[in-house]
């Protein structure tokens, strides 16, 4: 179990960074976090802070040296590439306005003292929206972006010491060009995820490249890996962060921007945690114990120690500046929530209760299921603002839609209600309707509420549901489904008992 918890003044010294999106957070060993550069309310920005990670201090460095326009450091920037290699950040690239850039830098964290390097060899274009990795103690690959006109997908290797770059030739099938994508290095292969590709569509696929490592003698080429579980909706924007208390056997995945399905285009943004499980290989959602942050894209997401530490992202709308801690439960910091007395569902503004569903509520329920129990056992994080449970009685299109379906043989809304209910346990994806996909959604987050509601929290042996992730009760409504959402949706629908 993981907790989201809102960091303030008494974690650690210090101004944090202002807020900003589209900005880089590297760590420096387990000394330090580096975050540079982004982007707010249409300002570019070169500033640097620093988080000491055993002092629990943020500071900004004066730093020293210059480029070609006397400017002390990078100019200001936001998309950009960075990776820390020993006690250097490298940065390249990124966007200023309009500009697509294609300079190089460094950064001694020992001394703060900047450097542009000229490289030389297999030089990359300019663009932004790119990934990169660190290979090895020595070595930088980079894959795809945006250089203002087209979408990338070359392959570029840096070597730190002699500064030569090399456009790595990757034979076979390669992936779609992209850019907003995530690259992360893990032991030999370096992988892919999503991504915005090319003519504008949001993508979910994973890709392994192979061929980095010398020692292995392996031709450079790209696997596609279509892994079991929960797989995380297409996105791009978001981070995949290997740390934390498994930091060797998995990869967490945190945020992003994605379309609202099948049905619309809207954007959205999500704040759901995916762990990518190196042992079982396969997608799980991580279990997580309290509200999380707003939903958000372009942020960063830095390992300090056990803990995961979120700075800063985009919503469309608002760009974020609190800082928020991902602990596990064990974590002193976590105590703040844990320690703070429960709040009972009846008083809980998460869900919306009619006269008809409140007798339901027990006393003795209400003292033992606090709101963060329900979110336990459902192995999910509700938003405040996004979902509201009514009776079925209430909602007017499931009554429209069952009343339609049930003829005029059936008199009354209840039986009408447990026609459509037995239809839809009796029905293929290819047979549920368009407009049967709004009612079909909330009667199932109705069911999944109702079953947990009326389950006494102090029996021990786990019950129905207690290892299945309901992925779709956090669903705001039917337009964010996808075309493959539709036979989950139903096979877990099927599964729960009316």
């Amino acid at each position: 179990m993981y907790y989201w918890v809102s960091a303030n003044s008494s974690d650690f010294a210090g101004t944090p960074p202002q807020r900003r999106s589209g900005h880089s957070a590297v760590n420096i060993g387990k000394s330090k976090v580096v975050v540079f550069g982004g982007l707010v309310d249409k300002k570019f920005l070169s500033d640097i802070a620093v988080y000491d990670i055993e002092a629990k201090q943020w500071f900004q460095p004066e730093c020293t040296g210059s480029g070609s326009d006397e400017h002390v450091g990078p100019s200001p920037r936001a998309f950009h590439v960075a990776v820390s290699i020993d006690c250097h950040m490298f940065i390249f690239g990124g966007r200023f306005g309009s500009q697509r850039l294609g300079d190089f830098w460094v950064l001694d964290t020992d001394i703060w003292q900047w450097s542009e390097l000229s490289g030389f060899g297999d030089l990359p274009s300019p663009r932004d929206f790119a990934a990169a990795s660190a290979v090895g103690n020595r070595k930088i690959v980079m894959y795809g972006g945006w250089d203002g006109k087209k979408w990338l997908s070359d392959v570029y290797v840096l070597d730190t010491i002699s500064l030569e770059w090399m456009e790595l030739s990757v034979s076979g099938t390669l992936p779609q060009p992209r850019c907003g994508h995530t690259a992360t290095m893990v032991e030999k292969r370096l992988l892919v995820y999503g991504g915005r590709g090319g003519g504008g569509p949001i993508m979910g696929d994973l890709w392994a490249l192979k061929g980095l490592i010398e020692e292995e003698n392996e031709a450079p080429g790209w696997t596609q890996l279509k892994l079991p579980g929960q797989a995380p909706s297409p996105r791009c924007g978001h981070t995949v962060t290997s740390g934390g208390h498994y930091r060797v056997l998995q990869l967490l995945m945190f945020g992003g921007h994605g379309t609202g399905g099948w049905l619309s285009r809207y954007d959205i943004y999500y704040n759901d945690c995916i762990i990518l499980d190196r042992v079982s290989a396969q997608w799980k959602r991580l279990s997580i114990g309290s509200e999380p942050p707003p939903a958000r894209a372009y942020h960063s997401m830095s390992v300090v120690g056990p803990r995961y530490l979120l700075i800063g992202g985009f919503d469309g709308k608002t760009t974020y500046g609190d800082p928020w801690w991902l602990v596990p439960q064990e974590d002193p910091i976590a105590n703040r929530l844990t320690a703070a007395p429960p709040r009972n569902i009846a008083e809980s503004k998460e869900f919306a209760f009619n006269d008809d569903f409140q007798p339901q509520l027990k006393e003795s329920q209400t003292e033992k299921f606090p709101f963060s129990e329900l979110q336990r056992r459902l192995q999910i994080s509700v938003s405040s603002s996004s979902l509201e449970i009514v009776n079925e009685f209430e909602d007017k299109e499931l009554l429209e839609v069952a009343s339609r379906l049930a003829g005029e043989n059936v008199s009354t809304n209840s039986l009408a209600i447990l026609t459509i209910r037995k239809h839809w346990r009796n029905s293929e994806p290819n047979m549920v309707k368009l407009k049967e996909l709004g009612p079909l959604l909330r009667d199932y987050q109705r069911l999944i509420y109702r079953h947990y509601l009326e389950r006494n929290a102090s029996v021990q042996k786990p019950g129905f549901g207690e290892h299945v992730l309901h992925q779709f009760y956090h669903v705001k409504n039917a337009t964010q489904l996808r075309m493959d959402d539709i036979p989950k949706l139903l096979a877990e629908y099927k599964q729960l008992p009316v």
